[in-house]
């Protein structure tokens, strides 16, 4: 009997998520503050965080201690229940 692993899809509900500040590219320091803008569809609540696709549990508004060097930052919308939406940004900054 063949198992095949399911992975669920994104939910597409109409969110927009926005990454205000730093943009794409920007020079930071080890430590800066991210801002970005949530347009809630019919099910996105909040969004999550991660950094270098490590989710960033309680997040609070500020991207603290990376090392120098390249990092990715995501945020992606998601609903009450914590299940991902579809809306997502990725960027990458340069921390000096």
């Amino acid at each position: 009997m063949t198992h095949w692993k399911v992975e669920r899809s994104p939910i597409e509900d109409g969110s927009k998520i926005v990454i205000t500040s730093p943009k794409a590219g920007d020079k930071v320091s080890d430590s800066f503050e991210l801002k970005y803008e949530l347009t809630k569809g019919s099910q996105a609540a909040h969004a999550h965080v991660f950094v270098d696709n490590e989710y960033q549990k309680g997040f609070q508004g500020m991207v603290k201690g990376l090392s120098k060097g390249t990092h990715q930052i995501t945020v992606t919308g998601a609903t009450k229940d914590h299940a991902l939406v579809a809306a997502s940004q990725t960027i990458t900054v340069d921390v000096q």
